[in-house]
């Protein structure tokens, strides 16, 4: 693990970036004496993101790091001093100096596993007072990581599995840590490589970019072009005027397509030829700055053809605007009539990157309309998850003193289930996940090939039964007397991870548009247990007051 990246994240996320009302619960637990009180808390959110039928759990791994690293300074303490009331009693604040989480247990799905709502993603234990503490941060942590990825997810769907995707949202991020969290996740979720170095050098994602149009608009003539020679790649020490071999070239191309050279735009070829002088083996310009078929298409073809002449191989074009698929399959069809014609080959494997404002609906048109590109960038929607802003995971007590613990709502959506759980995952004979059961610790795990009795959650209150090929115990001790118990994933491990588990996942669930609702169930005696207390919370016995 890199020591850069725990760096990183003990700065990202202090243990005072949280909310105040965690602090002055904690005071009033201690206050009470109840700070040292066994508790249980379940992280876990109530319904799939995008209208989909699934999720991906992400941010794990920073929140074991900031668990690790928890505690406050004396400067921490000092600022609490400062805004909490001022009844507080200042040994309160000892108390604070001296908190971690040694003794603090987390049970966790994986990062990087496909997950479904209402299923208790993360389980922490520990004194009372100090998971009280926690809340904010680990809800901040797996909050927009497990949306970004999901939605990158999608995203990697829409776009089959042969398109190179690229992100490039971090101008439009919600601020430099959204746009790092986005780079990271989006990459873990399914996108190939990032426009953002820092990423780059914190996770080891590949970085990728070469120019904008106001590089190209910067010129406006040939005699900006600088260097004006290039050393051909054979070895000939003698450097070639590249003005002159490209300009040779584009009267070949104008010739060859029957274009009208007096539409060509002068400071464009000379962007392009500048930037080929500098980078000549990754040639791959912009060429919508004015008219991609009047302009940009020939003045690339001319360096491109110029290049491959002194031995280099350009790597393609990006198109920024207009119709995408229309002006792709036009470029495809001048490759390969250059590269024919011109006896080059490589011309026809040259790629096309479409990058204009793309959402996951035009990265599904793609799939339905004729075109010739081979990678896709994508920013605003991607990063801001412009079609759910939020996911929504909340952290919720279920036990204390080993008594289970229910919040009961007026809006059922937000009752909680009680008691500490175990989470399985059983398997159908194909191996595809059917249904996630959750049951009470206490229980044994349900075998496979034998049939359970369980109660789906948003059904009838009716029970169904059920008969696993295959049982998976979903959650895992990751934290445990302060330590991370587990080797740390890189990047590109929990990416390949995400992949695994998606294919694991049946088409219907997977689908964009209106998949199949996934089961979350009850266990008999989970089920006994929630009605239970749900029964008992209205007996006139638990008022101050009876009737």
């Amino acid at each position: 693990m890199s020591v850069d990246m725990e760096r990183s994240v003990r700065e990202r996320v202090p243990p005072l970036l949280t909310d105040l009302y965690q602090f002055t619960m904690a005071y009033a637990y201690w206050r009470a004496g109840r700070h040292q009180e066994p508790a249980v808390f379940e992280l876990f959110f109530r319904s799939n993101p995008f209208g989909g039928g699934f999720s991906l759990f992400a941010g794990v791994h920073d929140c074991l790091l900031f668990l690790r690293g928890f505690g406050f300074t004396d400067q921490d303490v000092e600022f609490l001093r400062s805004v909490m009331p001022p009844a507080t009693d200042p040994a309160f604040f000892q108390f604070l100096r001296g908190l971690d989480c040694s003794r603090v247990t987390v049970r966790s799905v994986p990062e990087g596993a496909v997950v479904f709502a209402r299923v208790p993603l993360m389980e922490v234990t520990g004194p009372l007072a100090v998971v009280q503490l926690l809340e904010t941060s680990l809800l901040c942590l797996v909050n927009y990581a497990s949306l970004v990825c999901s939605n990158a997810a999608r995203f990697r769907l829409a776009a089959g599995p042969n398109r190179k995707l690229l992100e490039m949202g971090l101008r439009r991020a919600q601020g430099p840590d959204g746009g790092l969290t986005a780079s990271r996740y989006t990459h873990i979720g399914g996108f190939d490589l990032t426009s953002n170095v820092q990423a780059g050098f914190l996770f080891g994602i590949p970085v990728a970019g070469t120019m904008a149009h106001s590089y190209v608009t910067s010129f406006t003539s040939l005699q900006e072009v600088f260097p004006r020679t290039l050393v051909p790649l054979n070895g000939d020490p003698d450097s070639v005027d590249v003005i002159s071999l490209a300009k040779g070239w584009l009267n070949r191309v104008c010739e060859l397509l029957e274009a009208e050279p007096g539409k060509i735009h002068e400071g464009e070829l000379a962007a392009f030829l500048s930037y080929a002088t500098s980078y000549p083996q990754n040639f791959l310009p912009v060429i919508d700055s004015y008219s991609v078929g009047c302009s940009g298409m020939l003045n690339f073809c001319a360096v491109a053809l110029a290049l491959c002449e002194l031995g280099y191989r350009p790597v393609g074009v990006r198109l920024d605007s207009g119709d995408l698929c229309r002006q792709s399959v036009t470029l495809r069809r001048v490759f390969r009539l250059c590269g024919d014609h011109f006896s080059i080959p490589t011309f026809d494997s040259l790629i096309i990157v479409g990058t204009n404002n793309i959402s996951e609906e035009s990265m599904a048109e793609l799939n339905s309309k004729e075109n010739e590109i081979n990678m896709v960038g994508v920013g605003t929607h991607l990063v801001t998850c412009t079609k759910q802003p939020s996911l929504g995971c909340v952290y919720k007590l279920v036990e204390v003193r080993e008594t289970p613990r229910m919040k009961i709502s007026e809006d059922p959506e937000k009752t909680t289930i009680p008691g500490r759980k175990a989470v399985y995952r059983l398997l159908d004979a194909e191996a595809h996940p059917f249904l996630d059961l959750l049951c009470l610790v206490s229980e044994s795990p349900p075998e496979a090939g034998l049939p359970l009795s369980c109660y789906p959650l948003g059904g009838d209150n009716s029970s169904v039964s059920v008969t696993p090929a295959q049982v998976t115990c979903l959650r895992q001790e990751v934290f445990t007397n302060g330590q991370v118990a587990q080797a740390l994933c890189s990047t590109s491990e929990t990416r390949a991870k995400v992949q695994r588990s998606l294919q694991t996942l049946h088409p219907r669930h997977k689908r964009l548009q209106e998949p199949d609702s996934y089961t979350v169930a009850l266990s008999e005696k989970l089920y006994s247990l929630t009605t239970e207390i749900q029964r008992s919370s209205s007996d006139d016995s638990n008022f101050l007051v009876a009737n």
